[in-house]
């Protein structure tokens, strides 16, 4: 459905003239992602000039001007020059919600006319000028807009993303680059997972162990070499300090979003047992771990551990003002504490079930401590087991089912489902992809996700907090590879959270996304270079093959072969291609192509076999 509507309004007229008037037009369906809930395009284009006066009558907007300026730089190699003003010469204006108004804090109302109106809270009005930005064009070293009027705001409180820095550490520099390109797309929420088996990557003061053992592993098993093992003998490691960790929340903070740590509990401590392996129910030794999976050694759930989490935990709470803390809590193998003393004693004294109930024990007793301190828990889906904790929010990763059965008693749930929003998952085919975990989640599978479950009761769908997608790395060992595993699909998850429910018109989304492949090229984004246009609807019919093709990047091109062979880069590289092909009854034809996008970067090849349907 396309949710753009068309219509002529009443434009507001003020005493200083802003945009000059062109008879140019734009498209009718601008390239914006997410889709706004309202938009009225009157058809027509205005210029700006190159200095553009602004005021705000709510906060200072000078922060959200800076980084749009910033922004529009880079997008364009130009920017206009922006500078507080009066109200009466202000062409940019920013005006505070009304009490009967509905936009709520992340949404805006944006009225382009002779001036720019903007009625938003601080976060809906940085919305505002991350769609205005989708918005400008620039022709003949002018700037222009369209006129018209956008009313928006977001379906979901939590659009988010998370990233895995403990199986491969990523730079401070980098971090802040993922926020920036999460911020561009209206995510406010990026899951910060800390610590593993494979490292710890915060500065604890009170166990400097954590960092100076259990932040470094020797090596790293070699793609996925598990048996025979396989090594690559390069120490891997690293974390943050606290100052950094300060630096990181608040540059995400103004960009409206919130940091959530993760602290892993009670399994996937090895990193934590490595360097204090007293709070093991066996003795050791332990190391940092080098391949991946789940292992045996968990923390045990003993008095010294307890009072060892709630100081990491407190100097955790102390550097992140989130509302929540991520514990973890899955995966955890029950053989340790089978085999403990101390765990059976626990379960005896506490007089629990089983080691599942001694779980929900471990878990209950962490979060009554996080509500102390004025904070809630979440976890992973596995926190459910021997009964969740009360106040408890659950992540639903396992599929959809433990988000359910939280939501249908009463919690609050974020919907994170490995079948369509794992980002370590094959985007494609793996022999013509980066090595990644396994899966396959392609880019219309993520866009066609529906967070809220229809099985769901009505009167409890307002517990659906939103989705996010989880980016794992135990495969991707750098900046680049994660970046091409992420785009463009956090560009569908930014829609599924934002749109309201309305929006679910693939081939539109397919349409807009072509404007924002540009985009991600002016800054540098490693994003998986779709095939061409057709390419997934290419079918064999009465022995013919009707190909339609075309790039799917503004200026590329692509270049294919029908005989099964490797495309040449001397090949003839087309961005447009209709024809016809013959083959014959009982047959088959391979197809390989590489799309190229206009500056030169090339996909992998990507390989489909038709057969040909046997004529009876």
């Amino acid at each position: 459905m396309n949710t753009i509507l068309l219509f002529t309004m009443l434009m507001h007229l003020y005493s200083t003239p802003f945009l000059a008037d062109s008879t140019a037009t734009m498209k009718s369906h601008p390239g914006l992602v997410p889709m706004p809930h309202q938009v009225a395009l009157e058809g027509t284009v205005v210029q700006l000039p190159a200095s553009w006066n602004w005021h705000s009558e709510t906060a200072d907007m000078e922060g959200t001007l800076r980084l749009f300026g910033e922004q529009i730089q880079v997008l364009f190699g130009n920017s206009p020059t922006l500078q507080a003003s009066s109200e009466s010469q202000a062409h940019l204006r920013f005006k505070r919600p009304s009490p009967t108004d509905t936009l709520g804090k992340e949404g805006y109302r944006m009225v382009i006319g002779d001036k720019i109106t903007i009625t938003a809270e601080p976060a809906g009005a940085f919305y505002a000028m991350q769609t205005l930005s989708q918005l400008l064009t620039l022709e003949q070293g002018r700037f222009q807009l369209p006129r018209g009027t956008i009313v928006d705001k977001p379906r979901f409180t939590w659009r988010g993303m998370h990233l895995d820095v403990a199986r491969h550490f990523r730079s401070v520099e980098f971090i802040k680059r993922y926020i920036d390109l999460m911020s561009q797309y209206k995510m406010n929420t990026l899951h910060w997972h800390l610590t593993e088996d494979q490292g710890w990557r915060i500065e604890i003061k009170a166990f400097p162990r954590l960092t100076e053992v259990g932040a470094w592993r020797k090596e790293t098993m070699v793609a996925k070499n598990f048996n025979p093992y396989v090594g690559d003998g390069q120490p891997h490691g690293g974390f943050y300090t606290q100052d950094q960790v300060r630096d990181i929340v608040a540059y995400a903070a103004e960009r409206h979003i919130t940091v959530v740590p993760e602290i892993e509990m009670p399994g996937h401590a090895l990193a934590a047992l490595a360097a204090y392996p007293e709070l093991a129910c066996t003795d050791g030794p332990f190391e940092v771990a080098t391949t991946w999976g789940v292992f045996e050694d968990v923390f045990c759930p003993t008095e010294p551990t307890f009072a060892f989490l709630q100081q990491v935990l407190k100097e955790v709470i102390a550097l992140f003002p989130s509302t929540y803390i991520h514990i973890g809590g899955d995966e955890v193998p029950k053989k340790r504490w089978k085999e403990s003393p101390e765990a059976q004693e626990v379960i005896r004294r506490e007089g629990l079930k089983d080691e599942y109930e001694l779980q929900s024990y471990f878990i209950r007793r962490i979060e009554r401590f996080l509500n102390e301190q004025g904070r809630i828990l979440i976890g992973w889906d596995e926190i459910l087991e021997g009964g969740l904790a009360p106040n408890a929010v659950v992540m639903s990763w396992r599929g959809e089912a433990g988000g359910i059965e939280a939501a249908n008693d009463g919690h609050d749930v974020v919907m994170t489902p490995g079948f369509a929003l794992y980002f370590d998952h094959y985007q494609g085919a793996p022999e013509s992809e980066p090595l990644a975990i396994g899966g396959f989640t392609p880019l219309e599978k993520v866009y066609r996700y529906e967070p809220v479950p229809a099985s769901l009761a009505e009167d409890k769908k307002h517990h659906v907090l939103g989705a996010q997608a989880n980016v794992w790395t135990e495969y991707m060992k750098t900046d680049t590879h994660i970046e091409y595993m992420i785009f463009p699909r956090l560009m569908a998850l930014s829609e599924r959270v934002w749109s309201q429910g309305t929006v679910r018109d693939y081939n539109h989304f397919q349409q807009r996304l072509v404007d924002h492949y540009p985009r991600l090229e002016a800054m540098n984004v490693n994003y998986r270079i779709p095939e061409p246009m057709g390419w997934d609807q290419l079918k064999l019919q009465d022995g013919r093959l009707g190909l339609k093709l075309q790039s799917a990047t503004p200026g590329g091109c692509f270049q294919l072969t029908t005989d099964g062979s490797e495309p040449a880069a001397s090949s003839p590289c087309e961005a447009v291609l209709a024809t016809d092909i013959s083959v014959p009854a009982g047959g088959s034809i391979t197809l390989k192509v590489i799309s190229q996008t206009a500056n030169g970067r090339r996909s992998n090849t990507r390989t489909l076999q038709l057969p040909t349907p046997t004529t009876k």
